[in-house]
Protein backbone atom coordinates (compact mmCIF):
# COMPACT_ATOMS: atom_id res chain seq x y z
CA UNK A 1 0.00 0.00 0.00
CA UNK A 2 1.20 3.14 -1.22
CA UNK A 3 0.88 6.59 1.18
CA UNK A 4 -1.11 6.73 3.97
CA UNK A 5 -5.28 6.14 4.34
CA UNK A 6 -7.49 8.84 5.62
CA UNK A 7 -9.68 7.93 8.38
CA UNK A 8 -12.15 9.86 11.21
CA UNK A 9 -12.24 9.43 14.81
CA UNK A 10 -15.84 10.58 14.37
CA UNK A 11 -16.96 10.44 10.64
CA UNK A 12 -21.04 11.69 11.32
CA UNK A 13 -19.46 14.77 13.34
CA UNK A 14 -17.00 15.43 10.66
CA UNK A 15 -18.68 15.23 7.76
CA UNK A 16 -20.99 17.19 8.92
CA UNK A 17 -18.52 20.17 9.74
CA UNK A 18 -17.08 19.78 6.08
CA UNK A 19 -20.72 20.17 4.55
CA UNK A 20 -20.72 23.47 6.95
CA UNK A 21 -17.32 23.98 5.48
CA UNK A 22 -18.56 24.21 1.77
CA UNK A 23 -21.51 25.88 2.61
CA UNK A 24 -19.91 28.85 4.51
CA UNK A 25 -16.43 28.68 3.54
CA UNK A 26 -15.85 27.55 0.02
CA UNK A 27 -12.59 28.29 -0.47
CA UNK A 28 -11.01 26.62 3.14
CA UNK A 29 -13.59 23.55 1.39
CA UNK A 30 -11.89 23.51 -1.71
CA UNK A 31 -8.13 23.87 -0.43
CA UNK A 32 -8.82 21.35 2.63
CA UNK A 33 -10.21 18.65 -0.32
CA UNK A 34 -8.12 19.40 -3.47
CA UNK A 35 -4.21 20.46 -1.82
CA UNK A 36 -4.38 19.50 1.94
CA UNK A 37 -6.03 15.62 1.67
CA UNK A 38 -4.31 14.86 -1.45
CA UNK A 39 -0.81 16.41 1.03
CA UNK A 40 -1.59 14.13 3.83
CA UNK A 41 -2.62 10.81 1.61
CA UNK A 42 1.10 11.39 0.61
CA UNK A 43 2.39 11.58 3.49
CA UNK A 44 3.13 15.23 3.58
CA UNK A 45 1.64 16.53 7.34
CA UNK A 46 0.97 20.01 6.73
CA UNK A 47 -0.01 22.19 9.58
CA UNK A 48 1.85 22.94 13.30
CA UNK A 49 2.72 19.65 14.89
CA UNK A 50 1.41 20.30 18.27
CA UNK A 51 1.74 17.08 19.92
CA UNK A 52 3.50 13.73 20.05
CA UNK A 53 3.27 10.62 21.66
CA UNK A 54 6.33 8.32 21.45
CA UNK A 55 4.84 5.34 23.11
CA UNK A 56 2.34 4.70 20.52
CA UNK A 57 4.52 6.78 17.73
CA UNK A 58 1.55 9.25 16.93
CA UNK A 59 1.92 13.06 15.72
CA UNK A 60 -0.87 15.87 16.04
CA UNK A 61 -1.48 18.31 13.54
CA UNK A 62 -3.82 21.41 13.55
CA UNK A 63 -3.59 22.64 9.84
CA UNK A 64 -4.71 26.46 9.70
CA UNK A 65 -7.54 26.51 6.33
CA UNK A 66 -7.44 30.22 4.71
CA UNK A 67 -10.52 32.09 5.42
CA UNK A 68 -11.73 35.83 5.65
CA UNK A 69 -10.00 37.79 7.94
CA UNK A 70 -13.37 39.28 9.43
CA UNK A 71 -14.29 35.70 10.18
CA UNK A 72 -11.44 34.85 11.70
CA UNK A 73 -11.56 37.98 14.50
CA UNK A 74 -15.02 37.23 15.35
CA UNK A 75 -14.78 33.59 15.52
CA UNK A 76 -11.06 32.13 15.12
CA UNK A 77 -8.92 30.50 12.60
CA UNK A 78 -10.50 27.45 10.75
CA UNK A 79 -8.27 24.97 11.55
CA UNK A 80 -8.13 20.88 11.13
CA UNK A 81 -6.89 18.80 13.81
CA UNK A 82 -5.80 15.29 12.53
CA UNK A 83 -3.66 12.32 14.70
CA UNK A 84 -0.81 10.63 12.45
CA UNK A 85 -0.60 7.10 13.29
CA UNK A 86 2.50 6.84 11.07
CA UNK A 87 3.09 2.97 11.92
CA UNK A 88 -0.02 2.12 10.41
CA UNK A 89 0.30 4.82 8.39
CA UNK A 90 -3.34 6.25 9.23
CA UNK A 91 -4.44 9.98 9.06
CA UNK A 92 -7.34 10.63 11.17
CA UNK A 93 -8.72 13.47 10.64
CA UNK A 94 -10.33 14.89 14.32
CA UNK A 95 -12.32 17.76 13.94
CA UNK A 96 -12.83 21.19 11.79
CA UNK A 97 -13.19 24.47 14.40
CA UNK A 98 -14.81 26.23 15.37
CA UNK A 99 -17.02 23.63 15.73
CA UNK A 100 -19.95 25.63 17.11
CA UNK A 101 -20.60 28.01 14.71
CA UNK A 102 -20.44 25.07 11.86
CA UNK A 103 -22.47 22.93 13.44
CA UNK A 104 -25.32 25.63 13.85
CA UNK A 105 -24.81 26.79 9.70
CA UNK A 106 -25.20 22.46 9.55
CA UNK A 107 -28.48 22.44 11.57
CA UNK A 108 -29.89 25.48 10.39
CA UNK A 109 -29.52 28.35 7.78
CA UNK A 110 -27.51 30.88 8.93
CA UNK A 111 -28.15 34.66 8.14
CA UNK A 112 -25.13 36.97 7.64
CA UNK A 113 -24.48 40.74 8.27
CA UNK A 114 -21.88 42.50 5.95
CA UNK A 115 -21.10 39.57 4.49
CA UNK A 116 -19.79 37.47 7.89
CA UNK A 117 -22.37 34.64 8.85
CA UNK A 118 -23.92 34.82 12.04
CA UNK A 119 -25.59 32.68 14.50
CA UNK A 120 -29.14 33.05 16.31
CA UNK A 121 -28.07 32.71 19.45
CA UNK A 122 -25.52 35.57 19.55
CA UNK A 123 -26.40 37.61 16.53
CA UNK A 124 -26.57 41.12 18.55
CA UNK A 125 -23.01 40.13 19.95
CA UNK A 126 -21.46 39.04 16.95
CA UNK A 127 -23.38 42.21 14.53
CA UNK A 128 -21.37 44.42 17.47
CA UNK A 129 -18.17 42.71 16.91
CA UNK A 130 -18.97 42.97 13.24
CA UNK A 131 -19.52 46.50 13.32
CA UNK A 132 -16.80 47.39 15.89
CA UNK A 133 -14.27 45.87 13.90
CA UNK A 134 -15.58 48.11 10.86
CA UNK A 135 -15.46 50.88 12.43
CA UNK A 136 -11.75 50.45 13.58
CA UNK A 137 -10.88 49.62 9.85
CA UNK A 138 -12.08 53.14 8.65
CA UNK A 139 -15.12 51.45 6.52
CA UNK A 140 -19.15 52.94 6.62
Amino acid sequence: MKGYVLDYINENEYKKLERALKKYNMLAFKKLTFDYYHALKNGNFVGEKISSNKKENTETYELKLPSDKMFAQIYGDIKVKYIVYKKDKIVMLDTITPTDILLEGHRSELTTYKGIMISKNNASKEMFKIDLLNMLQGDK
